[in-house]
């Protein structure tokens, strides 16, 4: 993920992450769509869908039932990523809840994520205090673990969580779940800055973000845009086989509006 987003902050822009839940609507229809998105986003966030997705908003959730009532089991995300892997170079990073990791093995996870191609993992309900076998297991196996940091944490809580991640940092661009439409937060862009101060990592922000030009706007100071109901709502706009094209569409649009402007100095 590093070099990934290094690749852009050299090219002059914030890097594009572009999340899908793995097995949505079908196995064989997310990895189309997964391969369509690698060909213009610098990340890849592919999740694993969840019984209890609690950070997510209906759109994901919805994804997440359908992908699991089709069959989805975790052994298909390892075959999803390998597959990805060998047929592009965007790097993979799985979003995952702490249970399904737990029920899998933590060493076992990292073991096999890190085996099939996979360079990181998004954690969003797994509390830092309660993180070290995960980060043991994914220090053995060179997997970056990313958090979602809260703007309402004392810069004390901040420095520990940022310390403890690796990759880069998440900050969420709106309150609440995922699936947001509306503006975004006021005190985003000072809520970056003040990460900046804390870390060196790159800052990643999602969790609302949905238009090329919102993507625009946060990319003049994230180091990284992250998007992921908007794709859904796009495939979902599109039944079918047209489904992945329009989710590659909406990729290419808000790449455009990221180079349009300059990253973050």
């Amino acid at each position: 993920m590093t070099q990934a987003l290094a690749h852009a902050r050299r090219r002059g822009r914030a890097a594009l992450a572009a999340y899908l839940p793995a097995g949505y609507p079908t196995f064989a229809q997310s990895l189309d769509t997964l391969h369509l998105l690698a060909t213009t986003a610098d990340v890849l966030e592919i999740g694993l869908p969840y019984t209890d997705p609690l950070m997510d908003g209906p759109v994901i959730q919805h994804a997440a039932e359908q992908a699991l009532r089709a069959g989805f089991r975790t052994e298909h995300l390892f075959t999803i990523v390998r597959e990805l892997a060998a047929a592009s170079r965007t790097a993979l990073v799985v979003m995952t809840y702490w249970q399904p990791v737990h029920h899998f093995g933590p060493r076992r996870f990292a073991q096999r994520l890190a085996a099939a191609g996979g360079t990181g993992v998004i954690i969003p309900d797994l509390p830092v205090d309660e993180a070290t076998e995960w980060l043991d297991a994914a220090h053995e196996h060179h997997l970056d673990t990313v958090f979602v940091v809260a703007p309402n944490a004392t810069d004390q809580r901040l420095a520990r969580v940022c310390a403890a991640a690796s990759g880069m940092v998440y900050a969420p661009a709106t309150t609440g779940v995922t699936g947001a439409q509306g503006p975004l937060h006021p005190d985003l862009p000072a809520f970056v800055n003040r990460l900046r101060t804390l870390t060196h990592l790159p800052v990643g922000v999602g969790i609302g973000v949905s238009t090329p030009a919102q993507a625009a706007l946060v990319g003049t100071y994230a180091d990284a845009v992250i998007v992921g109901s908007a794709f859904i709502r796009a495939i979902d706009s599109a039944p079918g086989p047209a489904g992945p094209l329009q989710a590659a569409l909406l990729a290419q649009r808000l790449a455009d509006g990221l180079a349009s402007r300059p990253a973050a100095a």
